[in-house]
């Protein structure tokens, strides 16, 4: 008898064994139901929980639809200048998916539609709410730009200009007129008549008086010639 009740105590340990295997080979499975997910069974909160403890949150840095906890995916749409992202992970459940962009067909840039947890249900058909997601990456910060001074030009000082004295001018000085007077050429004294003479001109001009003596001359010497032609005509 007892080794009857001993072999039985064995085989419904074994059953039992079997049933335990199977429920937690069940409650351990992890089907990510995305090729471009890899599946975790756990909890993932934080970057170093996923084995990026050198890389940051980046979460905000994403622009995405969907994603809060009524929603079955997410989709990233947009990531911002100078953020690289290294992975996003969307949990559901009991379980997480892990995408890494650029990896097992995930494309390296977005957009990343229907990110998802893994999924649950009968025969694990069912995509599962989104409890919550995180994406882990790194930021490189924008150059500062330095505004550059704008230098207003100095204002120079008032200096007093020391002003020499200029010549001295006469009360009696005449100032000259706008209209330019030209001096007529000056003729030697005693020649404005052009006669020649030496004395001083007195305004008479006696030039005429030499030609007229002439003609009287003249005239003289040929009424002589004619009276003298005239008494030997008569002899």
């Amino acid at each position: 008898m007892r080794r009857r009740t001993f072999r039985g105590a064995v085989a419904v340990m074994a059953l039992t064994t079997a049933a335990l295997m199977g429920t937690a080979g069940s409650a351990f499975a992890c089907v990510p139901g995305d090729d471009r997910a890899t599946g975790t069974v756990g909890n993932a909160t934080k970057c170093k929980d996923i084995g990026l403890g050198k890389a940051v949150d980046v979460s905000d840095q994403l622009k995405v639809t969907g994603g809060t906890t009524k929603d079955q995916y997410l989709t990233v749409t947009g990531v911002a200048e100078g953020v690289t992202v290294a992975a996003i992970v969307v949990k559901g459940g009991n379980e997480y998916n892990t995408y890494v962009p650029g990896k097992k067909g995930l494309s390296a840039v977005p957009p990343w539609e229907k990110l998802h947890a893994p999924m649950v249900g009968k025969d694990f058909k069912n995509v599962p709410q989104i409890s919550h997601w995180f994406a882990c990456g790194t930021k490189t910060d924008k150059p500062t730009e330095t505004a550059t001074p704008t230098t207003k030009p100095s204002t120079p000082t008032s200096t007093t200009t020391a002003t020499r004295p200029g010549p001295a001018t006469s009360d009696t000085s005449v100032a000259p007129t706008s209209a330019s007077t030209t001096a007529p050429a000056a003729v030697p004294a005693g020649n404005e008549s052009g006669t020649g003479g030496g004395l001083a001109n007195t305004g008479f001009d006696n030039s005429w008086l030499i030609w007229v003596g002439a003609l009287l001359l003249a005239a003289g010497g040929g009424l002589l010639a004619l009276l003298k032609f005239r008494r030997k005509a008569s002899e």
